[in-house]
């Protein structure tokens, strides 16, 4: 299989290739979900530690990133994919004899690590065929590809955790992985020739970090995907506690109240998707966040007061998770497009900060409590940052910018 020279419409071989790669670590994640509980029984340890878990995927993503990003634009594109997806393979299958929580720990940071080579080569695939609103594009219909995990991953998590146990989810994200090798291996075109490929080496590559940390703009911009990031990944790591112990629901109640929010984010990535052909995405994110912020002081209050109980926590919560799903694809395409002769190492740091300031900030959610309220204040302090970096740091709020 290949692909055609970039075009104004991805065709959809693209999307869901790179797509699925980009999926990996959401997989990896919802999955697991449903198994929280049970890991922190099976193994005698804390909630909290147990979120770790989810935790130390996002850690391993953003250190692999920072490291696959300039190999990736070294030596292409493909090779840093079946390295990394080989490594999620293994890890998932040792996760499956781990006889404790602190070696679980590790080995999902090493499948983090992973995790990340799909990830950033996925970015930079779709910034070697397509940059500004184009890219904003794909980067929306990326997210339908991998809003299907939030839809079907819980679901499917919970049932395999019902017949086999929580160590029979790494079972089956092992075969996942060694289909998505297959697949790469087949059908991922080489999207980096020889002669646009990097030759500076690590002096190079840490010249090229540099260049990209001192540029404002970009790093504002690139900071923006993490902390939506840690907003959706503070209702994820919080929500089995929040909803199953909170409000006393079934596992299967839960995984359906998942995939409706999940359906929220498919839903706000295609509006996306549309709205980047007639508006310009920094004008999208202006508008964004200030709604998103909103949002997350109204979902404050309904935790806080109780007010209409599990269905007033819902709604806003599905507004809010909706319009929060149109910042990533915006501000890292923005971010991409003022670097595109280092796409890998900017992608890599775009990917590394999304993941890294989630990894630091969803944790939070257990540290003060695990409930409802918790959960709804780290995802506004994620959100109110994101607003605070957007104004600051770029020109969306002045005149005639967007």
């Amino acid at each position: 299989m290949s692909f055609p020279a970039p075009a104004a419409r991805p065709g959809a071989a693209f999307v869901v290739l790179v797509g699925a790669m980009a999926a990996l670590p959401a997989v990896t994640t919802d999955l697991y979900l449903p198994s929280l509980p049970d890991v922190a029984a099976d193994l005698s340890t804390t909630a909290a530690l147990v979120q770790g878990t989810i935790t130390g995927v996002l850690v391993g993503g953003a250190l692999g990133q920072l490291l696959m990003g300039p190999l990736s634009d070294r030596h292409g594109r493909r090779g840093p994919v079946l390295v990394g997806v080989s490594i999620h393979v293994v890890a998932s299958v040792l996760c499956m004899v781990a006889p404790d929580i602190l070696p679980l720990l590790a080995l999902r940071v090493i499948q983090g690590i992973g995790n990340s080579a799909a990830t950033v080569c996925a970015m930079a695939v779709i910034r070697d065929r397509y940059s500004g609103a184009g890219a904003s594009v794909v980067l929306s219909r990326l997210m339908l590809v991998i809003g299907v995990a939030p839809l079907f991953a819980p679901s499917l998590g919970g049932l395999i955790a019902g017949w086999w146990g929580w160590r029979g989810t790494f079972g089956a994200l092992a075969v996942l992985g060694l289909v998505l090798l297959v697949v790469v291996a087949l059908a991922l075109p080489e999207t980096l020739p020889p002669a646009r490929r990097r030759r500076d080496g690590l002096g190079g590559t840490l010249r090229g970090y540099r260049t990209l940390l001192r540029d404002r703009q970009f790093m504002g911009l690139a900071v923006l995907p993490g902390l939506g990031l840690a907003a959706l990944m503070s209702y994820v790591a919080g929500s089995p506690f929040v909803l199953r112990e909170g409000y006393g629901l079934s596992a299967n109640v839960f995984a359906l109240l998942f995939a409706v929010n999940g359906v929220g984010i498919i839903l706000g990535s295609q509006v996306n998707a549309s709205l980047v052909r007639r508006f310009a995405p920094l004008a999208i994110l202006r508008v964004a966040m200030p709604v998103a912020a909103a949002l997350g002081v109204v979902l404050l209050l309904v935790a806080e007061t109780g007010a209409g109980g599990l269905v007033g926590l819902l709604v806003p919560l599905w507004l809010l998770l909706t319009v929060n799903s149109v910042i990533p694809p915006n501000a890292s395409a923005l971010a991409l497009t003022r670097h595109g002769e280092r796409a890998g190492a900017a992608a890599a740091l775009v990917g590394a900060l999304q993941a890294g300031v989630a990894g630091v900030i969803s944790p939070l959610v257990g540290v003060l409590g695990e409930d409802a309220a918790a959960m709804s204040v780290v995802i506004l302090g994620a959100v109110l940052a994101g607003l605070a970096v957007l104004a600051l740091t770029t020109p969306a709020y002045r005149r005639g910018a967007a």
